[in-house]
């Protein structure tokens, strides 16, 4: 079965009129804080779960942030429109029979973080990795949707980053990061995301190669770490690491 064939009969999530409006605004590097903000102040969930996040102890303000102009101010477009985009994205999947909905957004939000930090290193687009690095699993709600079985052989403990892949890709010829990336195709989210989730799995494998899909490679495998650290690190593919020029100490 091809990616084009396993789609023709699988249920895709909608997104929502905000969450492409967002995604509009990913693909113009002319957009404003005001476009974001305007986008954003019409769906009050969105906008009371940025408020939320800008009131953190993370960041020990002295007095509360009321407004979405002020969160977006003190936390920055680019990072409020991710955190909307990947809370609409949540949303938008249902739950999936034999898949713990809170480890997988747990283990996703980890991923997301270690994009972020390790596209820092490689002076790449943070926030984009940190929204490539959500979405990197949503492709296995695809796959649980249309083969529940598959799923489960997929998902068998251990059922490391590593593991999923090779066990997907000799199940259906392919990956979760795939199936993800054929989502955001069709959700119209820029080419550097949909190519980074293509070759996440195996971003050695395609030239020229692509920058995010190395930095999601990583991630990943440091999100399935319970205490990455030094010793995770060291165990990083070395020609991934040459490749995105990294020097994570």
């Amino acid at each position: 079965t091809t990616l084009a064939e396993y789609f023709e009969s699988a249920k895709l999530p909608v997104m929502s009129e905000i969450a492409q409006a967002l995604i509009r605004t990913l693909n113009n590097p002319d957009s404003s804080a005001a476009e974001v903000q305007k986008i954003l102040a019409q769906d009050p969930a969105l906008t009371a779960n940025v408020l939320r996040v800008a009131n953190s102890a993370q960041f020990g303000l002295s007095r509360q942030v009321q407004s979405l102009d002020h969160a977006i101010q003190l936390l920055g477009m680019a990072r409020v429109r991710s955190m909307a985009l990947s809370e609409t994205l949540r949303t938008a999947f249902p739950d999936v029979p034999g898949l713990n909905r809170m480890a997988f957004w747990k283990y996703s939000m980890a991923c997301a973080a270690y994009a972020q930090w390790l596209a820092k290193l490689a002076d790449m687009d943070t926030q984009q990795a940190w929204l490539a690095g959500v979405m990197l699993r949503l492709g296995e709600l695809i796959i649980g949707d249309r083969s529940p079985d598959s799923l489960a052989h997929i998902e068998e403990l251990p059922n490391h980053s590593s593991l999923r892949w090779e066990r997907a890709h000799a199940l259906l010829g392919f990956d979760e990061g795939q199936v993800t990336a054929v989502l955001a195709r069709h959700w119209n989210f820029p080419p550097a995301v949909v190519d980074g989730l293509q070759n996440a799995s195996n971003p050695m494998q395609d030239l020229p190669f692509t920058m995010l899909g190395g930095v999601l490679h990583l991630a990943a495998l440091l999100a399935d770490s319970p205490t990455p650290g030094a010793a995770a690190v060291e165990n990083f593919p070395p020609d991934v690491v040459i490749a995105l020029a990294l020097d994570p100490r």
